[in-house]
């Protein structure tokens, strides 16, 4: 039998006077990071996407989400969808990387590790959304434990991919990350995808996690 849910809506990012929404500086650092082990330069892309300014310092603290999203158009336009998807997921997993190393507390790592599969995924996507602003900016952060071996997560407005129109899903920095957490803390054989994206005309980007 289907067991039914009620998905959990979180808040977006504080008003603060009106100042446009930030984000965490890995959206900015882990691609730069990507685009040079892939590409070898990334210098033409953050001038595309007007940062030439972080060429020489990579920012170390929350950036104007505007920079995210000119970041991720200027990676379409440049390297087309293909390519700009596989930077984005690339990144997205070393994102994911960083926080396991330096944002999520290694005892509960271990908690989350020790738990079913189940318990610890809602456990997860509860703990990130509070802290869902610092990636989705003004975007809305929710998720939904489905039935069966699965959860979803859901952002309006999603900064990724923001103002873009695609035959195929474009936020593939949040499928990385999302795949990095859960098969680090949730599950080894968790599968990720997104399979709803407002640059396809959805009402919200939708990911969901399967084990």
């Amino acid at each position: 039998m289907s067991q039914q849910t009620t998905p959990v809506r979180l808040a977006t990012a504080p008003a603060h006077d009106s100042a446009p929404a930030r984000i965490g500086p890995n959206a900015i650092i882990r691609v730069a990071e990507s685009l040079e082990e892939r590409i070898g330069n990334a210098t033409e892309i953050f001038i595309d996407a007007g940062l030439a300014h972080y060429l020489e310092a990579l920012p170390e603290e929350m950036v104007d989400e505007r920079e995210v999203m000119a970041l991720q158009r200027a990676l379409r336009l440049r390297l087309g969808a293909t390519e700009a998807r596989a930077v984005s997921f690339d990144a997205g997993l070393r994102t994911g990387d960083y926080l396991l190393a330096h944002r999520i507390p290694r005892p509960a790592q271990r908690v989350l590790k020790l738990l079913p599969a189940k318990p610890s995924a809602k456990i997860l996507l509860k703990a990130v959304g509070q802290h869902a602003w610092t990636f989705s900016g003004s975007g809305a952060y929710g998720f939904e434990a489905g039935p069966g071996r699965s959860v979803s997560v859901s952002i309006e407005n999603c900064p990724i991919c923001r103002g873009a129109e695609s035959e195929e899903p474009l936020c593939d920095f949040y499928t990385g990350c999302f795949e990095r957490l859960f098969r680090t803390l949730v599950n080894r054989h968790t599968e990720v995808r997104e399979v709803a994206c407002q640059a396809q005309g959805a009402t919200a980007c939708v990911f969901e996690m399967r084990w």
